[in-house]
């Protein structure tokens, strides 16, 4: 008892203080303006610890690859540390740790984001390291042979050390016929073996040019300062051509979908459904994260209650879904119990979303599921780091970094009407996905 009152005490302190942290922000609070090269720039000061962040938002993702180069927007986020004509190779980490700062870098379907993390009077410096390897990037042969190495290996590993990253690859290559989103942000094996060195100038050149870019800092800068500094390192950069649009449409998925895998090292029988679902500016958006939420979030969630600890069919079971461009997929994955065949669990999987789509949810999960969206936003918020985040994320999949401040209060507008609607409009058969992954052979005894 007593833990739990100090636990509920911890999360109303916790609430209090970044309630208030959000009370004294506005969208006022963000600078935006364009360079003229059409780098976008947003700056949010934020004085309270002496640090900044800097959050480079490249619009290239694996959406913007095709056949024959899958995998190279990827391959990229790994050349970019690689050194350039001013900071050679070793020199970029070097000199951001010497300054006191860290780096990191993600690429997905839709961007690649590249993060500095640096004490502020170290400012001048991470524009000088990021101005130069735009501009100059060295795409020596040996070492684009190296890091083709490396990708390879971090592929074949990733496959065969991960049962998820195994089925998704399957799952998402048979949900999309047509979208780019069909291929892994990893790439193809053969296409990562082939790249050209054409390719990668073309590449480098399209797509990490100013105009493809949002940069945000938060934290203790000076906006003048940074639009000082903007002028001077990233302005004279080039602009180019604007990347092609992707105009792919995936065509209505109009019966359901089975993928199978069989790999002899799984123990349990894994099952990943795909479901396609409308992208971040669909009014639909909010209501189906809120269902992933009360499906699979905490062990009171209804997937968790049910397949997990009532019936024992799973060991784990999760939902999700992907900030997106582009309408993609709600996942469901779960992986059966020792006890449990896959059929067993697809079947009890099924039934769970069945339920929601008949009856509904109560008032009680739908509160809890936004209390916690309320929570871990003001969470977000609270830091520099996921600020600049989710400032840069709002901007790009919402179309505006204003919509990050009104967030709690759509949430909040979200009814079990809307959540129910959504589970009938999306969680179902014609419009499923199945992957199975499991260690028997797929194979009926009267095959060949």
């Amino acid at each position: 008892m007593l833990k739990r009152l100090c636990t509920c005490f911890g999360l109303l302190l916790l609430m209090g203080t970044t309630l208030n942290a959000h009370a004294t922000m506005s969208p006022e609070d963000v600078t935006k303006f364009t360079l003229k090269n059409g780098m976008t720039i947003m700056v949010m000061e934020d004085h309270s610890i002496p640090n900044a962040n800097m959050y480079i938002f490249w619009k290239v993702g694996s959406r913007n690859e095709y056949p024959g180069t899958t995998g190279i927007a990827h391959f990229f986020e790994h050349m970019m540390f690689n050194g350039a004509k001013k900071y050679g190779p070793k020199m970029f980490d070097q000199t951001m740790e010497a300054n006191g700062g860290a780096n990191n870098a993600y690429t997905s379907e839709n961007l690649t984001v590249y993060t500095n993390w640096y004490p502020a009077d170290a400012i001048e410096v991470m524009f000088d390291l990021e101005a130069d390897r735009i501009q100059h990037l060295a795409l020596d042969p040996d070492i684009v042979e190296s890091e083709r190495g490396v990708v390879t290996s971090e592929r074949s590993t990733g496959l065969e050390n991960s049962n998820f990253r195994t089925i998704w690859e399957e799952v998402k290559n048979a949900a999309f016929r047509a979208h780019p989103y069909s291929w892994p942000v990893i790439g193809h094996a053969s296409d990562i073996e082939n790249w050209s060195m054409e390719d990668l100038k073309s590449f480098h050149k399209t797509f990490y040019a100013p105009n493809n870019a949002v940069t945000v800092f938060v934290g203790a800068v000076d906006t003048e300062e940074v639009k000082r500094l903007a002028e001077k390192y990233f302005e004279p950069i080039p602009a180019q051509e604007p990347p092609r649009k992707i105009h792919t449409v995936e065509p209505e998925q109009k019966g359901e979908r089975r993928v199978y895998v069989q790999k002899p090292s799984v123990t349990s029988a894994n099952i990943m459904m795909g479901f396609h679902m409308p992208p971040n500016p669909h009014e639909d958006y909010y209501p189906l994260l809120l269902l992933s939420d009360i499906l699979s979030s905490g062990n009171s969630s209804r997937l968790m209650r049910s397949l997990v600890f009532e019936q024992q069919v799973a060991d784990s079971v999760s939902t999700f879904a992907f900030d997106s461009f582009d309408p993609n997929l709600f996942y469901v994955y779960g992986v059966a119990s020792q006890s449990a065949d896959a059929t067993t669990l697809e079947k009890a999987i099924i039934a769970e979303l069945n339920k929601v789509a008949k009856e509904g949810v109560t008032d009680k999960e739908l509160q809890k599921v936004k209390n916690q969206r309320l929570v871990d936003f003001y969470r977000n918020v609270g830091t520099i780091n996921n600020r600049a985040d989710m400032l840069g994320r709002y901007e790009l999949f919402h179309g505006d970094y204003k919509k990050m401040f009104s967030a709690p209060e759509d949430f909040e507008k979200v009814t079990k009407e809307d959540i129910q609607r959504v589970a009938k409009t999306y969680l179902i058969k014609k419009n499923r996905t199945v992957g199975v992954l499991d260690s028997k052979e797929d194979s009926h005894e009267n095959d060949l």
